[in-house]
C-alpha cells in the first residue's frame, strides 16, 4: 500500500534521485579515509589519534541507535515524508560538518588537538546520522518488488562509487606535494566544497523521491508503543540483518581499515602518493561493470546467492595480494592493480545488492517480529559499519606503528616499515574478504526460495489490514 492514492510508477527517476542521496554522503564520508594521514602526518597526534578514535566510537554507539530510535518513534505528519525531513535536516549541517574535522591548526597544543578532533567529529557524525539512517531506510519504503529494490541497491551503488571515485582521484593531486607530504589546509578546504556539493546533491534526492510503502499505523487505531530495546533484541535475533552487517563490517575493514596503510605504502614503499587515486580508481572498473547487470542478475540468482559468489572472488584476489611478489617498481604496482580489480569485482558484486538485501532484513523483522523498525534496524547496521571504520583505523594504526610507521616521517618511513605495510594491506584485505564470506554464506538467510515465501507472506498480511 502507497502513501500517496495513485503513486507515479517506479522507473529511472527514482534511481537517479537514490543515487544522488549516496552521492551526497559520500561527497562527507570520501574524506574520511584521508583523517587518519591529516591527524598523524599533519597534526603530529600518531598514538593519540588510535586513542581518539576509539573515544568517539563511544559517541557512535549512543548516537546511531539513538537517533534511528527517534525516527521509529516520530509519529508526527510531514508535508513529505519523516525520513526525507530529516535527511533535509542532515544535508545543511553536513556542508561544515566534513570541514570541521579538518581544521588546520598543527600547532595547537595537545589538549587543543583532543578538543578539535572530539568536537569536529561528534558534529560530523551527529548530521551524517541524521541524513544516513533516514536515507538508508528509505530504500524499503519507495517500492516493496524485489526487482525495483534491487535496481535501487544498485544505483546507490553508482551514487557511492561516483561520490567516491571523484575525490578518490582528484584529492591526492592536490593534497600532496611534491615529495609526497600531505598540505592539510588543501584539505580543509576540499571538505568545505565537498560539503555544499553533497547538499545540491540531498536536495535533488528529497524533491524526486516517491515513497509507495505505507507503514503507518492506522488513523483510530492504537499503535503499539515502541520499546528501543526490544527493537535492539529483535536486531540481534535478525539473521538477514547481522549477516548483511557482519559482511558491511568487513568490507570497511578493508577500504578504511586499510585506508592509512595504503596511503602509506604509495608514499614511502611505491614512492607515487599522488597516483595512489588513479590505481584505485582502476579498481572501480568491475563495479561500474557489473551494476547495469545487477537487477536481471538478482531476479535469475538470487542476492544472497550473487553476494557469496563476489565474497568468493574477493577471497581468492586478496589470497593473491598475499602470496605474489609486489615488488616496489612498475611491475609490482601492476601485480597489485590486477589483484584490486578481481577483489574490486567482488566488491562489485555484493555492493550493488548490498542495500537492497539490508531492505530485506527490515522486511524481515516485520515478519518475524510483527514490527517494522526501519530507523533502528538501519541505525544498528549503521553503528557497527561506523564501528569498523572507526575501530578498523585505529587498529590498524596501532599495528602499522608496532610495525615501525612513525607520522612525522611522512613519506620518509624506513624501507622496512615500508615493507611492511606492503604486507599489512593484503593482511587487511584478506581479513576483509573472510569476514564477508563468512557473513553472506554462513549467516545471511534469505536465499531466493525463502526471500520469495517472506514476500508472499508479508503481502498477504498486508492486504488483510488494508
Amino acid at each position: 500500500m502507497s502513501e500517496k492514492k495513485n503513486p507515479r510508477p517506479f522507473g529511472m527517476r527514482d534511481n537517479l534521485a537514490y543515487a544522488a542521496g549516496d552521492f551526497g554522503c559520500n561527497m562527507s564520508f570520501a574524506l574520511k579515509g584521508t583523517m587518519a594521514i591529516f591527524w598523524t602526518q599533519f597534526m603530529g597526534m600518531d598514538l593519540w589519534y588510535s586513542l581518539l578514535l576509539v573515544i568517539v566510537q563511544v559517541w557512535d554507539a549512543i548516537n546511531d541507535p539513538l537517533i534511528g530510535s527517534i525516527i521509529d518513534a516520530d509519529k508526527r505528519q510531514y508535508k513529505r515524508n519523516k525520513f526525507l525531513q530529516y535527511i533535509w535536516v542532515g544535508s545543511i549541517g553536513l556542508i561544515v560538518g566534513g570541514a570541521c574535522c579538518f581544521l588546520p591548526f598543527p600547532n595547537a597544543p595537545v589538549w587543543a588537538k583532543f578538543i578539535l578532533f572530539i568536537a569536529g567529529y561528534v558534529v560530523w557524525d551527529a548530521f551524517y546520522t541524521v541524513a544516513n539512517v533516514p536515507y538508508g531506510s528509505l530504500l524499503g519504503l519507495i517500492s516493496d518488488n524485489p526487482g525495483d529494490r534491487a535496481s535501487l541497491s544498485a544505483w546507490r551503488s553508482v551514487g557511492s562509487l561516483v561520490g567516491n571515485m571523484a575525490p578518490m582521484i582528484i584529492l591526492p593531486m592536490i593534497i600532496y606535494d611534491a615529495e609526497n607530504n600531505l598540505v592539510g589546509e588543501r584539505v580543509f578546504i576540499a571538505a568545505l566544497i565537498m560539503g555544499f556539493l553533497g547538499f545540491l546533491c540531498f536536495q535533488f534526492m528529497i524533491k524526486n523521491t516517491e515513497v509507495r510503502v505505507d507503514t503507518n499505523a492506522k488513523v483510530g487505531e492504537e499503535a503499539p508503543k515502541f520499546d528501543v530495546v526490544k527493537a535492539m533484541g529483535n536486531f540481534l535475533k535478525n539473521r538477514p540483518a547481522v549477516g548483511a552487517t557482519l559482511a558491511a563490517m568487513g568490507m570497511f575493514v578493508g577500504q578504511q581499515g586499510a585506508a592509512t596503510a595504503v596511503t602509506v605504502m604509495f608514499q614511502s614503499y611505491f614512492k607515487n602518493a599522488q597516483i595512489s587515486g588513479l590505481v584505485s580508481m582502476f579498481a572501480m572498473i568491475p563495479i561500474i561493470v557489473f551494476t547495469p547487470l545487477a537487477r536481471k542478475a538478482v531476479v535469475k540468482f538470487g542476492k544472497k546467492e550473487l553476494a557469496t559468489v563476489g565474497a568468493i572472488f574477493s577471497l581468492i584476489s586478496c589470497a593473491m595480494m598475499l602470496l605474489l611478489p609486489i615488488t616496489p617498481d612498475g611491475k609490482g604496482i601492476a601485480i597489485y592493480v590486477v589483484c584490486q580489480l578481481v577483489n574490486a569485482l567482488g566488491l562489485g558484486i555484493y555492493s550493488t545488492v548490498s542495500w537492497a538485501m539490508m531492505g530485506d532484513a527490515i522486511d524481515y523483522n516485520e515478519w518475524k517480529f510483527g514490527t517494522r523498525e526501519e530507523g533502528t534496524v538501519y541505525a544498528l547496521h549503521s553503528f557497527f559499519r561506523k564501528l569498523a571504520q572507526g575501530v578498523g583505523p585505529a587498529l590498524a594504526l596501532v599495528i602499522m606503528t608496532a610495525l615501525g610507521y612513525v607520522g612525522t616521517l611522512g613519506a620518509n618511513q624506513s624501507p622496512e616499515t615500508a615493507l611492511n605495510m606492503r604486507y599489512l594491506v593484503a593482511c587487511l584485505y584478506l581479513l576483509s574478504a573472510v569476514m564477508q564470506f563468512v557473513g553472506l554464506s554462513l549467516v545471511y538467510n534469505l536465499d531466493k526460495r525463502s526471500l520469495g515465501r517472506m514476500t508472499a507472506d508479508l503481502e498477504a498480511r498486508r492486504s488483510q489490514k488494508a
